[in-house]
């Protein structure tokens, strides 16, 4: 069974795009693979001042992996500083890192062009990344295609570690590979743009119904009238609901030809959306809102979460140390 591993950063809520673009395809990888999906907490500490703040948001992404249906008998659900060792081989492959390589990490020049303070932390965030993936030996990390970058630095790291310390037939690391995501999996905001918190156009389908319809009526489209023939490719409502439905869903086929047909405004659209969504995410609702009045089993699952990624953690980082002569 290949192992898999992935995380996010706890920014609050999570939303559609984190679920169509992420922990859907989580859901569905754990009944056939190894899954360790952790709470990257330490990575959030390049942007967080707010220690309340932080905690609140940390707890939060772990009910929301519970409510979207990670399951805790399949999958190692963790902290990122439950499993300190993570930290260690932060610094062990730091000191085989050149320069040039942080040089040319873009999420740094993006980050900081979008405010965030040039610490340290935030320049060298790809090699603490690198040390997340590498130090439970997995086979595939699901990312992004706007993440492919951070696993090619991962593997150029292993490669390098393996070079100074390693040999071809006994390496330290397993060079894992990307499995990149759909392009379906990227979910648009209400306003158009990726769906993300920062940018405050997200969906929360733990919403309350009236409240989220009213989100969804705000959905931004163009000016074309109910007995206008549409084109549903050009439509954020239409791109939000094959995200979550897919696109091989009979549904998103259906709203499709409906488009392109008078007699369907917008308003009809983004009721289907609701409708989608209610549906979708029913079982999910209820089972959060469990979650929430259950704190002593949301502490079961990360000390037992912990526990795996502990035993997984140590061996690797054992092999490293004795590799580089500790």
């Amino acid at each position: 069974m290949k192992r898999v591993l992935s995380g996010l950063q706890p920014s609050g809520q999570l939303h559609l795009g984190n679920y169509a673009g992420a922990i859907k395809q989580f859901v569905q990888l754990q009944d056939t693979h190894e899954m360790y999906v952790f709470v990257a907490s330490y990575h959030a500490l390049t942007s967080s001042r707010d220690p309340a703040q932080l905690r609140a948001n940390i707890r939060q992404v772990v009910v929301d992996y519970l409510a979207f249906g990670l399951d805790p008998d399949k999958t190692h659900i963790y902290l990122q500083q439950d499993v300190p060792a993570v930290t260690e081989l932060c610094w062990l492959l730091s000191c085989v890192c050149p320069k040039h390589l942080m040089d040319k990490a873009t999420s740094y020049k993006d980050k900081v062009a979008k405010g965030l303070p040039a610490s340290v932390g935030l320049y060298t965030y790809p090699i603490l990344q690198a040390a997340d993936i590498l130090s439970v030996d997995p086979d595939l990390v699901p990312v992004g295609e706007d993440q492919r970058q951070h696993i090619e630095i991962t593997r150029d790291l292993a490669a390098k570690f393996n070079h100074y310390f390693g040999t071809e037939a006994s390496p330290v690391f397993k060079l894992p590979d990307a499995m990149i995501q759909k392009e379906s999996g990227v979910v648009p905001g209400i306003d158009g743009q990726k769906m993300s918190k920062s940018y405050g156009n997200a969906l929360d389908p733990f919403m309350d119904e009236k409240p989220l319809r009213k989100r969804i009526m705000k959905i931004v489209t163009d000016s074309k009238g109910v007995d206008d023939v549409k084109d549903p490719a050009g439509c954020t409502v239409y791109q939000i609901f094959a995200g979550l439905a897919g696109g091989d869903d009979p549904r998103t086929a259906e709203l499709a030809e409906r488009y392109r047909k008078p007699g369907m405004g917008y308003g009809h659209a983004k009721q289907a959306l609701f409708e989608l969504i209610l549906d979708e995410f029913g079982e999910a609702r209820t089972r959060r809102a469990e979650l929430l009045a259950d704190t002593g089993y949301i502490d079961r699952v990360l000390r037992d979460g912990a526990a795996a990624a502990n035993e997984a953690v140590s061996a690797v980082v054992r092999r490293a140390r004795e590799a580089a002569g500790l």
